[in-house]
């Protein structure tokens, strides 16, 4: 794993990584509907009503297909779920639904080996399914780690057996939030621990014989999530394997910022290629994850990729730890300073003088009308034109310019100058003219349909030429339907920050939406992206048949009383299962401990137990004040 880390793959040395080209993997068939090979990117979610409930859950489970599920995940905790499988998947089938079902099991491998007599595809957890906690023991010897393989290897044996027998497909399912104590003693909680709690099953499957698997790689950090599906992909190749891919991003959240995160994560590898069916994991009734499911495949499937220039290199940044491109400041743009956004206004709509403390660094109009009065304390760009008749003498109006307007126009601003580029005018004989220009920001622009990778190829050949200027990305739509628009920009703008690029960013959108949910998207992008915090983060689950509290209830009486502590991370978690875990990075967590039972955490540690749920709010609310982290609304 060591050696995968540091040798990254042959796509990377042969800049590949820079052409479209999909990850052809293992075609497997779930129920008549095969996953992977050539065939399209499926779309799943999974149920929230309890799986004894059957006509709850095939109620619901009939509203997901209809919305436009392909396969339906059930969460089965015990014996007794595992067995109602049985009675759903009748009522589904004497109604007509042919839809594949998926048991989604931890920690009981008696549950599993049920439920995969019943249904077509079984998900199991490597971290909690036989490798379980001991007590957070992080010490284990060769021989101790060893032996801990060679019981997982028998304790599978019977479930291989029956999948092999009946059919049924195996998910390896990883959790970041719930690696186990073995895999955390020798790789900690990274991507490669991740990667090598899979392997070690799919090893196991493949010398049985069971190859009808599918491996996901989630976690609720999107940064992480991508190293981990690129570096399995890595390691598969090298072991000559192929599984097919599950994509999600887990407890995503809520509304716009569940959707971007959602779209940062998964749309980053679905751009290169990578991944055979997702899910949306949103805090929402699981019908109103499909929607926006399809739109991500949708954005990826477009035939017709572009052929992009890399300039004849090689990839010489790192894809699978993160590691921010060093650039230069201008002004307050680049070098140590957070990624500034600049908001599109058209023809000063929307923005009034009188506005002094707007959130975004800098405003940009195409025209303005006549005596519009400039704000003093805010930042303006102007096209060089306009700039350069009649607001060259402000101090806080720049000039966007055109190569041309750069070498041939009337002069440029002392301070800060914006330069319109894309990657195929990119020269090395232009770069070293350029480079020198301690006032210059590039604007870096792309029309590609493959927009990220053509972006990618562009800050590679900075980094291979030394060269530190600082870049806002800058990419055009133009889209009426906001989650439309949501999809499309996080996919393109949250895979160039996952990597480390960008030190700015300018949507642009030409419809009736209105600037300022551009405005706001911007900075939605920016944080689901992890490179700059501007509001209160909530990392919470979609809830399934385990969360015996309103989960949906409880997250919008959090947000409300919360969301004015814009330096805090809040963990909504349904359950145990992965939920101390995948918020392991919150400040504060909000977990179910059982029916209508609450336990509260600050950081990883449990610090009250068995609240009840009417009082849990406010509890967590006295929580946070008793350590110094409330502020005033």
């Amino acid at each position: 794993m060591e050696n995968s880390l540091n040798n990254q793959g042959s796509k990377s040395e042969s800049g590949e990584a820079f052409q479209y080209k999909r990850f052809i993997t293992r075609e497997v068939n779930i129920g008549g509907i095969p996953l992977g090979g050539i065939n399209p990117v499926r779309i799943q979610t999974m149920t929230n009503t309890p799986t004894i409930d059957t006509a709850a859950t095939v109620e619901q489970t009939i509203r997901c297909v209809r919305a436009g599920a392909e396969y339906v995940r059930i969460t089965v905790p015990t014996i007794k779920e595992a067995e109602n499988l049985f009675n759903i998947k009748a009522a589904l089938r004497k109604q007509g639904y042919t839809v594949p079902l998926v048991a989604d099991v931890h920690f009981n491998p008696a549950v599993a080996e049920v439920a995969a007599r019943l249904v077509e595809k079984v998900r199991i957890n490597p971290g909690n399914y036989i490798d379980k906690k001991q007590v957070h023991k992080f010490e284990f010897t060769d021989s101790e780690y060893a032996l801990e393989l060679e019981k997982i290897h028998e304790r599978l044996l019977p479930l291989l057996a029956i999948c092999k027998q009946y059919g049924t497909v195996l998910r390896i399912g990883v959790n970041h939030g719930s690696l186990s104590d073995r895999i955390m003693s020798r790789y900690g909680d990274t991507p490669a621990g991740m990667v090598e709690s899979a392997m070690e099953f799919l090893k196991i499957c493949r010398a049985e014989g069971f190859n009808d698997l599918v491996v996901s790689m989630k976690s609720s950090n999107t940064r992480v999530m991508v190293q981990a599906y690129r570096l399995l992909v890595e390691v598969m190749q090298g072991e000559g394997m192929n599984y097919p891919l599950h994509l999600g991003v887990t407890e995503a959240g809520e509304g716009e910022d569940g959707r971007i995160k959602a779209a940062v994560g998964t749309g980053t590898l679905l751009a290169e290629g990578i991944g055979d069916t997702i899910r949306v994991s949103l805090t929402e009734d699981p019908e109103k994850e499909l929607p926006v499911a399809q739109k991500l495949s949708a954005y990826f499937s477009i035939p017709g990729h572009f052929s992009i220039e890399n300039h004849g290199l090689p990839v010489v940044y790192k894809r699978c730890e993160y590691s921010k491109r060093i650039s230069r400041a201008a002004g307050i743009i680049g070098g140590s300073n957070l990624p500034v956004v600049v908001a599109d206004y058209k023809e000063n709509q929307g923005f009034s003088s009188e506005e002094k403390s707007s959130s975004a660094e800098f405003y940009y109009f195409s025209q303005l009308a006549d005596g519009q009065k400039l704000p003093a304390d805010q930042n303006f760009i102007f096209d060089y034109a306009l700039w350069d008749g009649q607001y060259r003498s402000f101090g806080n109006v720049f000039p966007l310019m055109t190569i041309s307007d750069y070498f041939f126009g009337n002069g440029r601003s002392e301070t800060m100058n914006f330069l319109l580029l894309e990657n195929k005018q990119l020269t090395q004989d232009l770069l070293t003219l350029l480079s020198t220009d301690s006032t210059l920001v590039l604007v870096l622009q792309s029309f590609s349909q493959d927009a990220p990778l053509e972006m990618k190829a562009f800050f590679n050949f900075l980094i291979k030429n030394d060269c530190h200027l600082p870049v806002i990305l800058n990419r055009n739509y133009c889209e009426d339907d906001l989650e439309q628009l949501e999809v499309k920009s996080g996919s393109d703008f949250g895979s160039l920050f996952i990597d480390g690029f960008g030190d700015g960013l300018w949507l642009r959108n030409a419809s009736a939406l209105g600037e300022k949910p551009l405005e706001d998207l911007s900075f939605a992008i920016l944080q689901a992206s992890r490179v700059r915090s501007t509001k209160a983060e909530y990392i919470s689950c979609p809830s399934c048949g385990r969360t015996h509290f309103d989960l949906q209830t409880a997250t919008a009486k959090i947000r409300e009383r919360t969301s004015h502590l814009k330096h805090l991370k809040i963990g909504i978690m349904g359950c145990i299962v992965n939920g101390p875990g995948e918020m392991a990075d919150a400040d504060y967590g909000y977990v179910g401990a059982g029916f209508g039972k609450i336990n509260l955490y600050k950081g990883k540690e449990v610090m009250k137990k068995n609240i009840p749920e009417a009082d849990a709010v406010d509890e967590l609310i006295a929580l946070i004040k008793a350590n110094g982290d409330w502020q005033p609304a």
